[in-house]
């Protein structure tokens, strides 16, 4: 066996400078670090590194191993070395990913036993596991390596949203590149994300035709119907309804759990944020105001004299108008798309939600999860943040 690679493990309680420490008796030695990774788990310190002697003058003779001996236990540390074989020596390739995973009441043994278990199973490989809530355990970045032509990503994201659903913790599988932790545009659907209600139903329950619109909104929803036949059904039945109500109907609306310190993180951060909905302007255009957001698109409700005539005004904004507002979004804020982070949870927003670089169905409906790449389904708006590498809330 080559003696010249040497798998130096340093362990212990962490505190400031171990690391200079180690590479000061490293630096002058002509020895070659050729690897490296380090992880702390409740203030307990693991650092290795790969040592390469080949090059080093008089390598055999060098005290380098006596020194990091001698500075570990200074530092109250312990520190193990082995020697490693060329061909032990293992150069992971393939597509790097991050499985982020969030549950607000803590992570169980459980869920974590049956997504790496899951991840085994599928030829993807742990590398690391990062708690990013110092002071609490409700989410972890499990980055993972995995071939691409060895992994059958339909059969992973079915089971990884099995495992999400039995143990109401929110998982989302994210490429690790230079695009997740640099989202710049955050596009809402409205009805039943950015708020709680479906806002058409709130209308015609106030002009007594509630159980109709809902009816038909279910059913659109879910699919079963055409989004612009559903629309103009429903705006049909609302002819009649004041202009006065509206605004009676708009106070009583109430956000989604979590919106608006979602909104206030990320416009700190500098993020544009567009609501693109197949909602009405009426409200859209409120939302926009009262959160501080850069982009409203909605339908708009004809009125003439102060009453709403059953029709609707211009073009619809259906799944596909939602797309092409999308693109068009981030060609005015000159971004790449795969710097949008779309949210929704209807049949509707799937194109959408497909088109950004992130798409997430927020507490939607099977049909949703089942074909969205990403999705939340247990915690508050605010969970988001972990999905985009923001941590600390």
């Amino acid at each position: 066996m080559s003696e010249s690679q040497i798998l130096v493990t340093v362990s212990g309680p962490d505190h400031p400078g171990i690391t200079a420490e180690l590479m000061k008796c490293i630096m002058n030695s002509g020895v070659r670090i050729t690897d490296m990774g380090q992880a702390i788990t409740h203030g307990l310190l693991s650092l290795s590194f790969l040592l390469d002697f080949e090059f080093a003058e008089n390598a055999k003779d060098s005290p380098l191993l006596k020194d990091l001996l001698f500075v570990a236990k200074q530092m109250n540390m312990d520190l193990d070395f082995e020697y490693v074989a060329e061909q032990q020596l293992t150069h992971p390739k393939g597509h790097r990913y991050i499985i982020s995973c969030v549950a607000l009441k803590g992570l169980t043994a459980g869920f974590l036993y049956e997504v790496s278990s899951t991840l085994a199973k599928n030829n993807i490989n742990i590398r690391r596991i990062d708690n990013v809530t110092d002071e609490e355990f409700k989410s972890l970045d499990i980055m993972a390596s995995a071939h691409a032509e060895h992994v059958d990503w339909p059969v992973v994201k079915k089971e990884l949203m099995e495992i999400s659903t039995r143990h109401a913790t929110d998982i989302a599988l994210l490429r690790d590149d230079v695009w997740r932790r640099n989202k710049r545009l955050i596009v809402f659907d409205m009805d039943s994300t950015l708020i709680q209600s479906e806002v058409i139903v709130e209308m015609a329950k106030v002009h007594g035709v509630g159980e109709k619109v809902h009816e038909i909104t279910e059913k659109a929803m879910n699919g079963e119907i055409d989004f612009d036949e559903s629309l103009k059904q429903r705006v049909a039945l609302l002819k009649g309804l004041k202009e006065d109500q509206l605004k009676g109907i708009l106070d009583n609306i109430r956000y989604t759990e979590g919106v608006e310190e979602f909104v206030k993180t990320v416009k700190s951060l500098g993020y544009k944020v567009a609501i693109v909905s197949g909602g009405f302007n009426f409200f859209a255009n409120a939302f926009k105001e009262r959160l501080g957001l850069d982009y409203a698109f909605a339908n708009e409700l004809d009125i003439v004299n102060g009453e709403l005539t059953g029709l609707v005004k211009g073009s619809i904004v259906n799944a596909e108008k939602k797309a092409m507002l999308v693109d068009l979004l981030s060609q005015q804020e000159g971004i790449n798309l795969e710097q949008v982070v779309a949210i929704g949870d209807g049949a509707n927003d799937l194109p959408m939600l497909s088109k950004a670089g992130l798409g997430i169905a927020f507490h939607a409906k099977q049909i949703v999860r089942e074909n969205a790449e990403q999705h939340m389904s247990h915690g508050p708006m605010t969970s988001i943040l972990y999905f985009l590498g923001i941590h600390g809330i």
